[in-house]
């Protein structure tokens, strides 16, 4: 007959000194940000003095970024209209508010803001939605609102869950419906004239081996 514990375990101690050297939420500098998020893989946002944790990218979402950033970078490199970069990258919003898009481009134009630690704004933005409820939450209202005080023109917003593409396009301070494109469609971009894609493709990236 095997004997009782005679004491439960000890909780794990959390390592609040390491804690103590991070400034408290609703707090932290844009210096501390940046500094903070250099040593690290994960990707962390800064909204309004509070760092946001973001859930790790899953292969299919990855891998759909890649091909819409392949698309992205295609287009604007034979059409001479800009640049575009992937996630991990910084893009600063306003004071103390840093956002991580999926993808971020900038036109010809604004090649000055496109720094070599972060964007100051942006052109376009997309997001692969989460599948998680604080994702879509995330994407469908945090950041359009976010993105729209910014005045980033253009907003896609990806979703393999609904098998949509819906872009965004910023109309007087906010961002009105320029497309909704379903799976067997073209989604298409108001700022880049002529850029087109199938948006089935888009997803089928996601699932290929």
């Amino acid at each position: 007959m095997s004997s009782l514990p005679t004491s439960l375990p000890e909780k794990p101690e959390l390592a609040w000194d390491i804690a103590r050297l991070f400034p408290p939420q609703g707090h932290w500098s844009e210096g501390s940000y940046l500094s903070f998020t250099e040593s690290l893989s994960q990707l962390v946002e800064l909204v309004d003095g509070r760092v946001e944790v973001l859930e790790m990218p899953t292969k299919s979402h990855q891998k759909m970024v890649h091909f819409l950033l392949s698309l992205f970078l295609e287009f604007l490199t034979a059409n001479r209209m800009g640049d575009a970069v992937g996630a991990p990258y910084r893009v600063r919003l306003r004071g103390e508010t840093y956002r991580e898009p999926d993808i971020t481009v900038y036109l010809n134009e604004h090649l000055d803001r496109f720094g070599e630690r972060h964007g100051e704004g942006a052109d376009l933005v997309v997001e692969v939605v989460s599948d998680d409820a604080a994702g879509r939450t995330r994407d469908y209202e945090d950041k359009r609102r976010d993105y729209a005080a910014a005045r980033v023109p253009e907003y896609w917003i990806v979703d393999p869950v609904a098998q949509r593409i819906t872009v965004l396009s910023l109309d007087n301070g906010n961002y009105a419906e320029f497309g909704e494109f379903a799976a067997g469609s073209h989604a298409a971009s108001k700022i880049l004239d002529g850029f087109r894609l199938d948006v089935s493709t888009v997803f089928a990236a996601g699932v290929s081996s």
